[in-house]
């Protein structure tokens, strides 16, 4: 834990309290360790049981984590903001940094003119009584999903895919409930399960998707829900393939008991083809995002599946936040019937292609195996995350640890490939190897 910060209270609720105070003020940032129990009990003066009780509602809340032997640290996204004035940088002026998962800024479709057309249509701006999915926005939505074998009779949209992932975990589970999600996953999923009081169940994955043998094991161990990425699998690349959508789609076969959640948010930038999963159980949802091709600021996804779902998920939205912006559902209109962004979004998933392929190519030529089959990053099995981390740092490269994507898997590296010029790969290539394989030191030999 930082020496700046001491934790206080007597009671469970101030210990906790306390401790939500110091991420608050960034006084205690994420990967932080808190004391041992007896340890903060002696110095408090309470009963172990009183700080074991304030790590468990923590825990619940999803601010902390506990990971065995390494104790009981910051989650690396506490469900809680600290103040901005405290925030700090996550890399060193100078570091290339390769760790944000974002796509590349110069591959996004230019606003301007869209947005100039929407101001120069605007009408009458839009009442409660009329807001909600503009029917031309559903239209366009349930041709381009048809075209990838997605039903999508009823439809919805939400504030991009997390938001709906969290409505749908909102709208058919509870606190303490089981949620099997790929291991490795997305760090930000794993944070959202965590801070709805969910328990995760890891399932492995490969470079076709979700291991059949870890769904089932996770459906032997009560998983309500199974959250599944259809393509460009965030870290690792993986696409669900024909024969593994076969095998997940018999073994999940009439599981009234189990929510199916499908993340494709990827879309038009997988360049892989889509093998849905939609409507393998009767409770299930498919969720398409629009920030990755179009841009990370565009908050908006589409999300079908069967009534009952989409009809809690709509009318939760309705007694919550409303609608999402049909200004923004304009936009997104105006950029789908656009043939030039089409073609800028088939460039952009083609320089991802080439970049991801061409950095797996040259790690392979340093006898290193990594994983990206779809998507903007690259997975990098290893050894020893913090060492090869340390040493990628010095050389002047800023990737992410594959600590914060894991439940049980083995450690690994995330390269984001979206802001990696093709000419800098063969160096980027050498340092890892550098980092995975330093050169023996100088010394004595016998």
């Amino acid at each position: 834990m930082s020496a700046r910060y001491q934790v206080a209270g007597t009671t469970a609720a101030g210990i906790s309290a306390s401790i939500e105070s110091g991420i608050r003020s960034a006084a205690l940032v994420p990967g932080d360790a808190l004391p041992p129990v007896r340890e903060l009990a002696a110095q408090l003066a309470v009963s172990p049981a009183t700080v074991a009780r304030a790590y468990q509602e923590l825990r619940q809340r999803g601010l902390v984590v506990t990971a065995g032997r390494h104790g009981t640290r910051i989650r690396p996204r506490p469900p809680v903001a600290a103040r901005r004035s405290a925030l700090r940088p996550s890399t060193a002026p100078g570091l290339r940094d390769l760790s944000r998962g974002e796509p590349d800024p110069r591959l996004l479709p230019p606003l301007g003119e869209h947005l100039a057309g929407l101001a120069a249509a605007a009408g009458e701006s839009v009442g409660y009584p009329v807001a909600g999915v503009l029917p031309e926005l559903a239209e366009a939505a349930r041709e381009r999903l048809a075209a990838d074998g997605v039903p999508a009779a009823e439809l919805t949209v939400t504030g991009g895919a997390l938001d709906g992932i969290e409505r749908l975990l909102g709208a058919h589970l509870r606190p303490g409930d089981a949620v099997a999600v790929e291991d490795p996953g997305w760090a930000n999923l794993l944070d959202l399960v965590a801070a709805l009081g969910l328990r995760p169940i890891g399932v492995p994955v490969d470079d076709d998707g979700p291991l059949a043998g870890g769904v089932a094991a996770a459906l032997a161990a009560g998983a309500r829900a199974l959250i599944v990425t259809s393509r460009a699998q965030n870290p690792t690349g993986a696409a669900i393939s024909a024969e593994r959508a076969r095998e997940l789609r018999a073994l999940l076969a009439g599981r009234s008991d189990l929510l199916l959640i499908e993340d494709d948010h990827a879309a038009e930038l997988a360049r892989v083809p889509l093998h849905p999963l939609a409507g393998a159980t009767p409770t299930w949802a498919f969720v398409r995002s629009v920030s990755k091709p179009f841009g990370p600021d565009l908050r908006l996804a589409v999300l079908v599946g069967d009534e009952t779902t989409v009809a809690r998920v709509a009318g939760r939205a309705r007694v919550g936040a409303g609608w999402v912006s049909t200004v923004l559902q304009r936009l997104v209109l105006a950029l789908w019937r656009d043939p030039a962004v089409a073609r800028l979004v088939d460039r952009a998933a083609g320089s991802y292609e080439r970049r991801r392929t061409a950095l797996i190519g040259a790690l392979a030529d340093h006898g290193l195996v990594a994983h990206g089959r779809s998507g903007i990053n690259v997975w990098l099995p290893v050894d020893d995350e913090t060492s090869v981390l340390t040493a990628l740092r010095d050389a002047g490269w800023a990737v992410a640890p594959g600590a914060l994507n894991r439940i049980a898997g083995p450690p690994a590296l995330r390269i984001t490939v979206s802001s990696l010029d093709e000419a800098e790969i063969p160096a980027l290539a050498a340092a890892v190897a550098r980092a995975v394989r330093p050169a023996p030191a100088a010394g004595f030999t016998a």
